[in-house]
Parts: C-alpha cells; structure tokens; sequence
C-alpha cells in the first residue's frame, strides 16, 4: 500500500493562500498574523492533519540568531568600520552575523538574498538602495528585519539608517566654495558604479551652482584609480582649482599626481577627500575631507534589528549627518 505524503506547511500555505511563513508564525503564535487568520490556518492545519516536523523546527531555530550583512568589499576602511560596529552590537547580543561582498553588483546581492533566507535569518542587513526590483519584492514580503544601510531614502524596504548623499556633497561644497574656488573637478568611479558618490557629485554642483568637470579613471585600486584621475586631470587642458575626490584613498593617489607635475597643494590646487578614514592622520598635508558616522550607523542598524526583534518600535528611518574636517589641502582664495 503506498504511503501517503505527509501534509507540510506549503500545503497549509496554498491552502489558506497565505505564504509559509504566514503559516509558520501562526503555528507558532509568533506577531504578525491577525488572530482571524491565526485561526483559520489552526484549522486547517487540523483537517490537513498536520504533524510538525521537529527537525526542520529545530533547525528553524537555530538560526533564529543570525543576521545576513550585505557589503560592497571589505578592502575598504568605510565598510570594514560599519561592519564593526554591527558585529560588536550583535555580538553582545549573542547574535551571530554572516557576511558577503557583492562588489557593487546588484546580481550577486539578489543570488545570495535567495540563499540566505532558505537559511531563515532572523533578519538581514543590505547596503544601498540598488536593488533589482525583484529583491525590493522579495524582502517587502518577508516577516523579518531588514535594514538598509550607508544611503538614506524615506521609503526604504523596511528600515534604514544612512546618510544622504546629495546632502552631504552640498555642504562639502559650501565649504570649499565659500574659500573661494570656483573651477572644481571630481576624480570618481567608472559611471553607475557607485551611485552614492554619484548623487555627491549632484550636491557639489548644486553648491558651485555649475556642473563639475569630471575624470572616470578604469583603475579598481583606489590610490592607483587617484594617481590615474590626477593624471588626466593635469592633462585635460584648463587645470581646475580643486578636486573633489570619491573618498579620501583617492584623494591621496590624486595628491601624489599633483606632486608629481610640480604643484602645491593647497597654493597650486585644493584637494579634498570624502570619510575621514584614517589615512588622513599620516598624510605629509592634512586632508580636508567629510567625516561620516560609519561604526555609528553600523551599530544603530543592528540596535534597529534587535529592537524589532524584541517586539520593540524603532524608527523607520534614520538620517545621519557628516562632519566637515577643514583640513588644510585647501585655502581661501
């Protein structure tokens, strides 16, 4: 006589026309289903004769204590800094954290989103908003914390906590703009890889009230990709009067170019980072660059994930501000 299937939770799922999860929380009498549906699928799960499996449950369980972190790279201080500061706020939470580096390619982000919620996490941290449409859809469906992180937008998935971008290069700008520069360039990444940077260069211009000249060099190392930009730069023809660069590792290869066609920095050209990082600190001229709150954005984004995760309300979204370190690769003018 052939054995008949047991009932799983997917058939309870279609049944109710709710998802596994839908059934699977109200199984467990976890928030986040109406107690007219809680009932109905109590129900059903009776008349389907449904038997949990222990197992799967206790696997389940399992990774109740583990997040998902998404990052561009880790070769970069700015990222490396976030993550320490989640990790350590998890940590003491006794959360454990697995981590990926997407190289800023929206594909590989959503392959492993796929994967890692067939590991049910108890929730998950990305960074950025550029998402395929598709993992936007996924994650809004999905009954767990989902933070995004680094940018800062009023609608995000879930939550966020970040920065605005455009924001910051405007007040960066006024800054350098208030000295009295007036023919500004940016040194940046090939176009669309970095739009975070990108919407900087929109609030650069908006504060020098005209476009920016702008150099894409191909290099992927940041102090090679410096040195590249300062070279096309000086050789592009009308020398500009400063530089905005992408971050403060590029600054620094774009300061070495500088020094190598003859000039000065500041009386020559102005030089201007973007972070804060710690390079800044050994430089043979201090780098006027923007402070961000990175260990400080890290550890709300995992604060906002254990609060929801103990039935506490957080803010949906939080905006972070930059600081201006004046520096002294610029001067008024």
């Amino acid at each position: 006589m052939k054995r008949q299937r047991q009932t799983r939770i997917t058939d309870i799922a279609a049944a109710a026309g709710v998802s596994a999860m839908t059934v699977s929380r109200a199984l467990r009498g976890i928030e986040g289903v109406s107690e007219a549906k809680r009932a109905e699928i109590v129900s059903l799960a009776k008349r389907l004769n449904y038997v949990p499996d222990m197992t799967a449950r206790a696997l389940t369980l399992a990774n109740t204590n583990l997040v998902g972190i998404a990052l561009p790279t880790l070769f970069n201080d700015v990222f490396a800094d976030v993550l320490s500061g989640m990790r350590a706020t998890f940590r003491n939470a006794g959360i454990a954290t697995v981590i990926e580096t997407t190289d800023y390619d929206p594909v590989v982000e959503a392959e492993w989103v796929e994967r890692l919620l067939s590991w049910r996490p108890a929730g998950i941290v990305l960074t950025g908003f550029d998402h395929l449409p598709a993992v936007r859809e996924r994650l809004a469906k999905v009954q767990i914390p989902v933070v995004e992180i680094w940018d800062w937008r009023p609608d995000p998935i879930d939550l966020c906590v970040g920065m605005d971008h455009e924001a910051a290069g405007r007040a960066l700008g006024a800054y350098v703009h208030g000295l009295g520069y007036r023919r500004p360039a940016f040194i940046g990444a090939i176009k669309g890889r970095d739009t975070r940077a990108e919407r900087r260069l929109v609030g650069l211009s908006g504060a020098f009230h005209q476009p920016l000249q702008v150099f894409r060099p191909h290099q992927s190392n940041a102090f090679e990709a410096g040195m590249a930009g300062g070279r096309m730069m000086m050789e592009a023809g009308e020398r500009p009067d400063v530089v905005f660069c992408l971050n403060d590792h590029i600054a620094f290869g774009a300061l070495m170019a500088c020094r190598g066609f003859g000039l000065n920095v500041p009386d020559d050209i102005g030089i201007v980072g973007f972070n804060g990082l710690p390079i800044t600190n050994v430089l043979p001229v201090e780098l006027t660059t923007m402070l961000t709150p990175r260990r400080e954005m890290g550890v709300m984004a995992a604060r906002a994930i254990l609060s929801r995760l103990n039935g506490v309300s957080t803010p949906r979204h939080r905006c972070l501000i930059g600081t201006v370190v004046p520096g002294a690769t610029v001067r008024r003018q």
